[in-house]
């Protein structure tokens, strides 16, 4: 007997994780289906702001109004219709009632009449022939399933009902014993058509309200917008629009204000920096002018060599400095012609006897600081042309952004040193990016005047076995 329940009970211990394990599958499956459906509906919804806050007012107005219409359709629409179809087929059963008392009357004239008169029914007696064949079924009509019922409950005989079409009239055939009965009836005494009138004026007010909240809503998105552009234009370099400013709504105001005190506290500190590093230079320049005074009046050859060498190194890493604190410099933006600078590139490099392969694809004219610009450009070719022969430049505008590959078959950068060769005063043992007398400057310069048009650059593996220079920017 023990080991019998001792048996049972493994037997339900198993039937429990079997149906445990079900059931974690069972919502695992429900659960992925929910973030695939998720994950459907968000990629479905609009991005704009614009766009979604017309849904947040579209929503609600359409929800309400669909309850709005099916209560009143339940409601009222069924329950007119109801009474009113009742009212027409108890005229008809009272047509048949009489009918059906007095046949001695052949041609039931007075019957049509009181029909016509009374009742507003138009009947005939018609030959007892089969009733025609069922017509297909509308798709919505609350008169024909109401009027069907009705008939149905209070006459009890093979009938054939027309209620399809736009005419104004709802034609009847009843069978009776000997004879058809057919009756025609107006649309609108068993059916409350006036209804379509309260669809039109719910549907023309939503319209009317929906039109209102796109024009208010035009003018509460219409300060971010301006607000983006001037931070895009802000981070390509460029000058402010001349219609920005803080208007809109309060937080928009706010926004739009905080930006303006960053941008000007950014260029504060940008000429700050100019300023201080000008004036060091200056300072030192004086003295380097000294020491030049200095050594053009010694008369030791072997060291005046050494010494103006010293001072040359010196004259150079100040040019250096200088030009690295004014990359960020104040310059007005204008157009560029891609094509001129590729000419301008091939043609330095074929003065420094290497070959040089350029070519552009899409417009030639793009939209940016062009001294800085071509400083850029000179700082990253030059690389190239120092330490490779061969040369390729690639220059791609389209769909806003402006790629420019620089590829050579020079000796390259090891890939973990690629983003040390960024920092300012990094010198690099065999580094391709400066030379002996170089300050370590020159690609710290360009992805400065990069970053400050909105793009960057990176370096990678070259397909002609040497360093790849990329270059992008929105344009």
């Amino acid at each position: 007997m023990a080991t019998t329940d001792l048996g049972g009970n493994r037997a339900q211990r198993s039937r429990r994780r079997t149906l445990a394990l079900r059931m974690r599958r069972i919502m695992r499956n429900a659960s992925v289906q929910l973030r695939r459906l998720t994950g459907y509906i968000t990629d479905a919804m609009p991005r704009g702001l614009y766009a979604r806050s017309l849904i947040i007012i579209i929503a609600p107005m359409v929800l309400l109004q669909s309850v709005v219409a099916f209560v009143f359709m339940e409601r009222h629409w069924q329950t007119v219709t109801q009474r009113l179809s009742t009212a027409v087929t108890r005229d008809i059963a009272a047509v048949i009632d009489i009918i059906e008392t007095y046949p001695q009357d052949a041609d039931y004239e007075q019957v049509i009449r009181m029909a016509r008169e009374r009742l507003n029914l138009n009947i005939a007696i018609l030959p007892p022939d089969p009733l025609p064949a069922p017509a297909p079924k509308p798709f919505f009509s609350i008169l024909d399933r109401i009027l069907s019922e009705e008939i149905t409950r209070q006459i009890g005989r093979p009938f054939w009902i027309d209620t399809v079409g736009n005419s104004n009239l709802v034609e009847i055939r009843i069978q009776l014993d000997d004879k058809v009965l057919r009756v025609l009836a107006l649309r609108s005494s068993a059916y409350a058509s006036n209804t379509h009138i309260f669809l039109l004026w719910m549907v023309g007010t939503s319209l009317v309200l929906l039109f209102i909240a796109i024009l208010f809503l035009r003018n509460q998105i219409r300060p971010i917008q301006k607000l983006a552009e001037a931070a895009e234009s802000f981070g390509k370099g460029r000058p402010l629009p001349t219609d920005f400013r803080p208007r809109g709504a309060i937080e928009v105001r706010r926004a739009s204000l905080a930006f303006i005190q960053m941008r000007e506290r950014i260029e504060k500190q940008i000429e700050q920096r100019t300023t201080m590093l000008s004036g060091v230079s200056h300072d030192l320049r004086t003295i380097l002018t000294r020491f030049k005074l200095q050594l053009a009046l010694s008369n030791d050859t072997k060291v005046n060599e050494a010494l103006e060498k010293d001072v040359a190194d010196m004259q150079s890493m100040l040019e250096g400095y200088l030009s690295f604190a004014k990359s960020d410099a104040k310059e007005e933006t204008g157009e560029l012609n891609l094509q001129d600078m590729l000419d301008h590139v091939r043609a330095d490099g074929k003065l420094s006897g290497k070959t040089v392969r350029t070519s552009l694809i899409g417009r030639p004219d793009i939209v940016v600081r062009p001294g800085a610009f071509r400083r850029l450009v000179t700082n990253l070719t030059s690389n190239a042309f120092r330490y490779a022969e061969s040369v390729e430049i690639v220059a791609r505008n389209s769909k806003g952004w402006l790629t420019l590959t620089i590829d050579d078959d020079g000796p390259g950068i090891p890939e973990d040193q690629r983003e040390d060769v960024f920092r300012p005063f990094f010198r690099l043992d065999e580094a391709r990016n400066l030379n002996e007398s170089g300050t370590g400057l020159g690609l710290s310069i360009a992805r400065d005047i990069a970053r400050s048009h909105g793009g960057d650059i990176r370096l990678d593996d070259s397909p002609m076995g040497g360093l790849r220079a990329e270059l992008r920017l929105p344009v």
